[in-house]
């Protein structure tokens, strides 16, 4: 099964100042393309720890996603991150260097930061914004900016898709989940290979359970799938 590790970096993610939607989007998408997520992290704005992070989680995956710092404000220090993980150098890249000095004429050499990347790396275009992302090995640095990210993960997308997309089927149902443990359970016994979750809320109008079955088996996804329904409808009457 192809995994993937999720980071993502700020020291205003980890504060809570702004919220981190990164993390779960990369991993709904890295879905519908096939890939599974392990892990998904945030980490502050600090080199070593980074560094460790990716140097760790690297091996075990088959893709590590990276989103933010690559500004070229103090805090902005992934690049120089990577490049501690991997033990390599930073180098300006010279063409990115030079299309973007062209690009930020009233800041050329502030832009020209952003193309000193990770020796061995390849460049990544930023559809949407200035800083350039970067791919080493199995890691893909992407900007922290949620639109940015959007925009440069869509131009990897397809390195990344595997053959068999995760496929889900969910349904939301007025209900606890005491009342539909035993479904759940009868389903799971059947169907071993599936994912199965039950995520409950707790609305003014009453509780709620959205159940959520996930396959890279088509077929198996679509027989549990129609036994589960029925069941949950008696169960939930």
């Amino acid at each position: 099964m192809v995994n993937a590790a999720i980071l993502t970096i700020g020291n205003e993610l980890v504060s809570g100042d702004v919220a981190n939607t990164n993390g779960s989007w990369l991993a709904r998408r890295l879905e519908e393309l096939g890939v599974s997520v392990t892990v998904i992290a945030a980490l502050p704005d600090e080199i070593d720890r980074v560094a460790a992070w990716v140097r760790t989680e690297a091996p075990e995956a088959d893709f590590v996603l990276v989103t933010g710092g690559l500004g070229g404000t103090p805090d902005d220090l992934t690049r120089e991150a990577v490049a501690a993980a991997f033990e390599v150098e930073q180098e300006e890249v010279a063409d990115v260097a030079e299309a973007l000095r062209a690009r930020f004429t009233r800041d050329p050499e502030y832009a020209a930061r952003w193309a000193r990347l990770p020796a061995g790396s390849r460049p990544l275009e930023n559809p949407l914004g200035g800083a350039p992302g970067f791919a080493i090995a199995n890691v893909y640095v992407l900007p922290g900016l949620p639109s940015e990210m959007q925009a440069m993960f869509e131009t990897i997308a397809e390195e990344l898709r595997q053959a068999e997309p995760i496929a889900s089927w969910r349904r939301r149902y007025r209900t606890t989940e005491s009342r539909i443990v035993a479904v759940l359970e009868e389903v799971h016994a059947r169907h071993p290979g599936l994912l199965v979750g039950s995520y409950p809320s707790f609305r003014p109008e009453g509780h709620e359970v959205e159940v959520v079955v996930k396959s890279r088996d088509a077929d198996e996804l679509r027989a549990a799938a129609a036994w589960l329904e029925a069941e949950l409808d008696r169960a939930t009457r």
